[in-house]
């Protein structure tokens, strides 16, 4: 069986995460969405998303296809109704397509020709930009039990201070010391090479991937995720890391979401709760206006290759897109645009040259090459962008 994650409907509403990557490549607990259907699966799978991305994420067809809307992330009982499709037949869940069969991908099925199939059992889905942080919890106690059923973690060193140790799960290769995890109120996972400096206070749930770094004095807590080679600092609460960004100095992040190749400057920080403790609006691109989130916390969304300077803050609420340089200091506005260069004062044009050269400089520094595939899909975003780079 060939199978297929689709980014479905939801893909504008989980920008600017989504002007880079599919939506199946959204981390989300401990694995993406992709990692996720692939190991329950037992089967690797291809991607059918925005044309401009799909040179780097190609889409694999076969004689027979199941296709999967990436927003709905699997459990046991989902695979084995998406393993048993037959021709014809979809799965449904409250109202909305999860997987159907078909011959031809390209085009979009009329399902009152298709056998329906209903999924009764909760389903976790990832709808909006801050779905990823507030079911982040869920999403990782599920990755942990699935990823360390039957299996036994790698010894801890008797330095560190564990509390629930049996909710605690360390790879090979993993270096705690002289630390305190505290599992109680959620798992911690340790991937392999991962590591947690002297001094760190962790109360889970927390998911540090492989070869992530949390440095001396950290205090992390709240559901929070560090992809594979991030780095974290500083004060950290219910946020959500892809992989290969770095908060590697003191200051606050909180109910937050940073896509790769972020930086965040010492002491920078985010407001992740209003003052008169209202519900936060969030930028939507499919929208294009301040959406009602319906939380009281949520703080700020940044998309790939986005960096601040030293001691910048962040109001309650903040979208910034892409290949955005925020360093004038103050407030910035609540909405930037990708590609944009200033801070509080305003903002200008980061043309792609220049950023093409940042990213290479700082991709090299972990061993990954920034190539024509990434050029080509940051010059697409930076003319998919323009229009909201009215300064």
């Amino acid at each position: 069986m060939n199978y297929i994650l689709s980014d479905g409907p939801r893909r504008a509403a989980l920008l600017p995460f989504t002007f880079t990557r599919p939506v199946a490549e959204i981390r989300i607990g401990i694995l993406t969405i992709r990692e996720k259907w692939e190991r329950h699966l037992g089967a690797s799978v291809s991607f059918k998303t925005e044309e401009y991305l799909s040179e780097k994420f190609p889409l694999v067809t076969g004689d027979t296809n199941i296709v999967i809307t990436s927003s709905f992330l699997p459990t046991a009982k989902l695979v084995e109704q998406v393993q048993a499709l037959k021709d014809n037949e979809a799965i449904f869940y409250k109202g909305n397509v999860v997987a159907y069969s078909t011959q031809n991908v390209d085009s979009e099925p009329d399902f009152s020709d298709y056998s329906i199939v209903q999924h009764e059992e909760e389903l976790i889905t990832v709808d909006n930009t801050w779905d990823i942080f507030s079911k982040n919890g869920e999403a990782l106690q599920a990755d942990f039990d699935f990823i360390t059923k039957g299996r036994k973690s790698a010894p801890i060193s008797d330095t560190n201070r564990l509390i629930a140790p049996e909710n605690i799960f360390a790879e090979e290769g993993a270096s705690i010391e002289h630390s305190i995890l505290n599992a109680s109120a959620g798992p911690i996972y340790i991937g392999k090479n991962a590591e947690i400096w002297e001094g760190c206070m962790v109360r889970g749930a927390l998911a540090l991937c492989d070869n992530a770094i949390v440095k001396m004095g950290a205090k992390i807590y709240g559901p929070t995720t560090v992809g594979p080679y991030g780095k974290i600092c500083g004060e950290v609460n219910n946020s959500v890391i892809f992989g290969y960004s770095s908060k590697g100095h003191d200051g606050y992040l909180g109910n937050a979401v940073l896509g790769e190749w972020c930086n965040i400057g010492a002491d920078s920080n985010n407001s992740n709760l209003k003052n008169n403790y209202a519900r936060v609006r969030l930028w939507n691109y499919a929208t294009e206006k301040f959406d009602h989130t319906g939380l009281q916390f949520c703080g700020l969304m940044m998309g790939d290759h986005s960096k601040t300077a030293i001691n910048t803050m962040f109001n309650t609420g903040t979208v910034i897109g892409v290949s955005s340089n925020i360093y004038v200091p103050g407030f910035p506005r609540n909405f930037v645009p990708s590609f944009s260069w200033g801070g509080a004062s305003g903002f200008t044009t980061y043309m792609p040259k220049r950023a093409f050269e940042t990213a290479e400089v700082m991709m090299a520094r972990r061993g990954v090459q920034f190539d024509e595939k990434e050029a080509r899909i940051l010059e697409h975003v930076f003319e998919l962008t323009k229009k909201w780079r009215n300064y």
